[in-house]
């Protein structure tokens, strides 16, 4: 397996900005938690990511390896996860694993019960993990850990209920509230993608029909552009001139790339998923009511040509619009890496209860030793 090893770069907010940010009861459990290095590994349909981050969620050093085919056993993508984590922990002094895995994990944060990308189907990953690395492993949802890491250290400091949406191959996102990630009573919370917005709309791969996230998201933003392409529209003279006359070849940040260049087809198709991401938001807006929507994933890198219009949307469609306090849009901050930040520091809460576990077991050894040597020492006299 070849592996691509990184150096990476320190955040410059210091750790006393970050904690007067979040809310006391984190605030506690974060001022408590061990400053220790732990790992935090990002699951995708393409890659595996790994990366030591520091306590102030600065990454010391990452790397990455092909994701394993959809079709090879579960445990060979755990072995990619072992590996890589063996491989970091031969420079840093790893005390925990935190994973965000793209797919649907169980409220204890212990199984994934399913991932599209995968094949794991009700997969004990923690446990298997635990046993293989002897340190703590955490396990959650990718959307729920980069939804924490831009919560503790980028875009979403300092908010109290903030909601984050994920724009990649589909749309992901998560729930967080006071402090906490609301996971839901499964496990399974923050599903934007498929809340039905277009009755008997697109077909979508999870089997319903109008799902948000073939209207908003990198797979409609490619589709749109491949039929007009496919069908030689006049207006798409500049993408079907930069694929040869390939629609296949059509990808999302192509699209991206020509729209920056001014190709007006690919800045009005920019347009049009922003406008599906705006009403999308303002619905959520309306049963949540955040603080704060955080937009990451691969189609934020379009950066304004996206955010303008999504915002301009949420404004338009969202409920008493004019009389309620709106909502902050914003991109995301930690770009790719967010969720193995977010996965690396909910791993040290972890490695806190490991090592007071470990203290207390070690207390009470203490404590059977000092009885029995004044046992022996009473019997002796």
């Amino acid at each position: 397996m070849s592996i691509y090893r990184e150096r990476a770069y320190s955040r410059t907010s210091p750790s006393a900005s970050v904690l007067r940010t979040v809310s006391t009861r984190e605030r506690r459990s974060h001022l408590s938690a061990p400053r220790v290095p732990t790992v935090g590994i990002d699951i995708g349909g393409t890659k595996v990511m790994a990366g030591v981050v520091d306590a102030d969620g600065n990454i010391l050093e990452k790397v990455r390896a092909e994701t394993p085919e959809k079709s090879k056993s579960p445990k060979v993508v755990e072995d990619t996860i072992v590996e890589l984590v063996l491989d970091l922990s031969d420079r840093h002094d790893v005390h925990a694993v935190g994973i965000g895995a793209a797919g649907w994990v169980d409220a204890d944060r212990s199984r994934v019960l399913f991932a599209p990308h995968l094949a794991w189907r009700d997969e004990p990953l923690k446990d298997a993990l635990t046993m293989r690395l002897a340190v703590p492993v955490m396990v959650d949802n990718d959307a729920n850990t980069a939804a924490w890491g831009e919560w503790r250290f980028g875009a979403g400091r300092g908010e109290d209920h903030l909601v984050m949406i994920t724009l990649g191959t589909g749309i992901g996102g998560a729930i967080l509230e006071d402090g906490r990630v609301k996971r839901g009573k499964y496990g399974v919370a923050g599903e934007f993608g498929h809340m039905q917005v277009v009755p008997g709309g697109h077909r979508c791969p999870c089997g319903n029909r109008g799902c948000w996230e073939q209207y908003s998201s990198g797979n409609a933003l490619v589709r749109e552009a491949r039929e007009l392409a496919a069908a030689e529209s006049p207006v798409a003279y500049g993408i079907i001139a930069r694929t040869g006359g390939h629609p296949a070849d059509i990808t999302g940040p192509m699209i991206t790339e020509l729209a920056r260049q001014g190709d007006a087809m690919c800045v009005e198709l920019l347009q049009d998923i922003g406008q599906w991401l705006g009403i999308g938001i303002a619905n959520l807006a309306a049963a949540l009511d955040p603080s704060c929507f955080v937009i990451g994933g691969g189609v934020s890198a379009a950066d304004e040509l996206l955010i303008d219009p999504a915002r301009d949307a949420f404004r338009r469609h969202l409920t008493g619009r004019g009389y309620r306090p709106e909502a902050r849009v914003a991109k995301a901050q930690l770009g790719p890496e967010a969720g193995m930040v977010g996965a690396a520091d909910l791993a040290r809460l972890v490695a806190r209860r490991f090592r007071r576990a470990n203290r207390r077991r070690l207390e009470r050894y203490e404590m059977y030793e000092r009885a029995a040597d004044n046992l022996r020492r009473a019997v002796g006299q």
